[in-house]
């Protein structure tokens, strides 16, 4: 009896096992074309720009082959040797520590792409060393591959503590006005005023903060600053520091401010035009010509031909034309010389004729 109704049970069963395995064969496509574009949807975000190099180290007057993947597609990049630098730490103080002016631009492909040949060029300062890729337009974006430099020196990197966390607890701002020779040209300068705070366990002392100032859509360039001071766990502090643009700076900036790889805080800069400079070519395009051209006339006056005996400061003045007969005109009478005002001479001899005639002796 029990062997019967076993067999039953498995002649019901079989059919819908095998029922199940169609339907799994039959949903078993579609499942992989859902999931197929996924998959590279998550390895795009997971791996981000990505730069390999073609050697590993290399001495100064060397060449290296520099390629990227995972890029902004048609972004312009720029590539450069950075000493002081690590992929985790990034590149400390900024583009002043990399080789500026051996670097390279690149505009990536369609897809994101590049390759590009680097010289090798020595950085100011000492290794660890790096190859430093990032945008120069655009969203910013970078990546930093490990790389030596044969020969140059090496040094450890400053200390860094992890425990201490800084943020921003107010809006920053920026004080300070231009001046007279701001408006002439002169660079304008600020500080940018902030209150951070240390939410770490630990105390920050002499942090280092960069300050980057980017023009249009160009990528901002990073200048380091250290603040003289300790930030204990749970407090916090006021922040000032110096802020300069470059001489006959004007339009729209925008400063930021990075402590580590975080930046913690972005201000708008509206720079006014140097309108001095505008007004000293304006009163220089006019003055010069004047004074050339006084200068040639000077110069013309000097060496025309003159008839003979004719002085060149006497050139000018107009002579007395001749009358009908061919004599000069006698000239005027000027109105301060009269006949009464003549010399005590000319009245004398001059006969008049209201004077009463002389008498002689024996005349009454």
């Amino acid at each position: 009896m029990t062997q019967h109704s076993g067999g039953g049970a498995a002649r019901h069963t079989a059919p819908i096992t095998l029922l199940l395995a169609l339907l799994l064969l039959t949903l078993l496509p579609a499942l992989l074309i859902l999931a197929a574009p996924a998959a590279p949807a998550a390895r795009a975000a997971d791996d981000g720009p990505s730069v390999s190099l073609s050697k590993k180290e290399a001495g100064k007057g060397g060449e290296i082959t520099v390629k990227g993947e995972g890029w902004r597609p048609e972004a312009l990049l720029m590539l450069l040797i950075c000493g002081r630098s690590t992929p985790e730490r990034g590149v400390i103080g900024g583009t002043n520590s990399c080789a500026n002016a051996d670097g390279r631009a690149v505009t990536t492909d369609k897809k994101g792409a590049f390759a590009k040949k680097l010289p090798v060029a020595e950085p100011p300062v000492p290794c660890p060393c790096v190859v430093h890729v990032a945008t120069v337009t655009g969203e910013q974006a970078l990546a930093d591959a490990v790389f030596t430099v044969a020969g140059h020196p090496t040094a450890p990197l400053p200390t860094q503590t992890d425990e201490g966390k800084l943020a921003v607890l107010a809006t920053p701002r920026l004080e300070g006005g231009s001046s007279l020779l701001t408006w002439f040209g002169a660079p304008p300068v600020r500080q940018l005023v902030l209150t951070v705070g240390n939410l770490g366990s630990a105390p920050v002392a002499d942090p280092v903060f960069e300050i980057g100032t980017a023009h249009g859509v160009f990528a901002p360039q990073w200048e380091e600053h250290e603040w003289r001071g300790t930030i204990a766990p749970g407090s916090k502090a006021q922040v000032r520091l110096p802020v300069e643009l470059s001489a006959g700076a004007h339009g729209d900036y925008q400063v930021s401010l990075r402590y580590g790889p975080k930046v913690l805080a972005e201000q708008p800069w509206g720079v006014s035009r140097p309108w001095g400079v505008t007004l000293f070519w304006v009163l220089l395009c006019l003055v010069v010509p004047a004074a050339v051209f006084r200068i040639g006339m000077a110069v013309v006056d000097k060496v025309r031909p003159r008839p003979a005996g004719t002085s060149a400061r006497h050139a000018h003045r107009p002579r007395a034309r001749p009358t009908s007969t061919g004599t000069a005109p006698a000239p005027a009478a000027l109105p301060w010389f009269t006949q009464d005002s003549a010399p005590p001479d000319t009245r004398r001899s001059a006969p008049s004729a209201n004077r009463p005639p002389p008498t002689t002796k024996g005349q009454a």
